[in-house]
């Protein structure tokens, strides 16, 4: 019999906020600094969820392997630092599915793996700090997603057992970070998903298709 839930903590980018104008944007003017054409915004916009890393992959075909790839991540992290928020908001169907948590007294929290240096200025500016019982990025704990170190350090924040938690997240990562937690994991299907194994095949307990239904879930959990 599953615990009572008392609080939901969420990824940040591509589950609770739309980074990738920002982000897609980062690598597209590093591209032009290296005297490259811009990309399409949908060819950059999977590998979101990935970070610097999913960006210079796309953008440039490296990997961190690659001995130009420390040199291009400094240069995209300066540039993504520099416009973080200026197009990135709180995706516009999540704002009811948080009031309706808030009002039906459930909690709330952020476990990112975006590193403090760029996550807490962006939950900051969009108002999140104050609302979230919990925030926990990359380099809050000595482990990062898929470990299960940042959910349960979230929990303790929290000061909720794990198992009275579910965690929603956009990638594969997020789905074994929860259910080695030992939380009840649901896939964001609006997020950046990434260019790895079908969503459907993350064996999350649930595949959310939109923002509400994870109210719908909560209903029935």
């Amino acid at each position: 019999m599953r615990a009572v839930i008392s609080t939901v903590l969420f990824d940040l980018d591509g589950t609770l906020v739309d980074s990738a104008p920002d982000l897609a944007g980062a690598a597209n003017d590093l591209r032009l600094r290296h005297q490259r054409p811009p990309l399409p915004f949908e060819t950059l916009r999977p590998m979101v969820g990935a970070g610097a890393r999913g960006m210079l992959g796309v953008a440039f075909g490296v990997t961190p392997a690659d001995p130009a790839f420390n040199a291009l991540r400094e240069e995209f992290l300066s540039l993504y630092e520099a416009r973080m928020l200026r197009d990135t908001r709180v995706f516009v169907d999540m704002e009811p599915v948080l009031a309706g948590l808030e009002s039906a007294g459930l909690r709330w929290g952020i476990v990112t793996n975006k590193h403090e240096r760029f996550a807490w200025p962006v939950i900051r500016g969009l108002g999140l700090d104050t609302r979230a019982v919990a925030l926990v990025a990359g380099d809050t704990t000595p482990h990062a997603k898929p470990h299960p170190a940042p959910l349960l350090e979230a929990a303790r924040q929290a000061g909720v057992l794990p198992e009275s938690c579910i965690y929603v997240g956009d990638d594969l990562r997020d789905i074994q970070a929860g259910r080695a937690a030992g939380m009840a994991a649901l896939a964001a299907a609006w997020g950046y998903l990434g260019q790895g194994e079908p969503i459907d095949d993350w064996a999350a307990d649930a595949v959310l298709s939109e923002p509400i239904d994870l109210l719908k879930w909560l209903e029935m959990a």
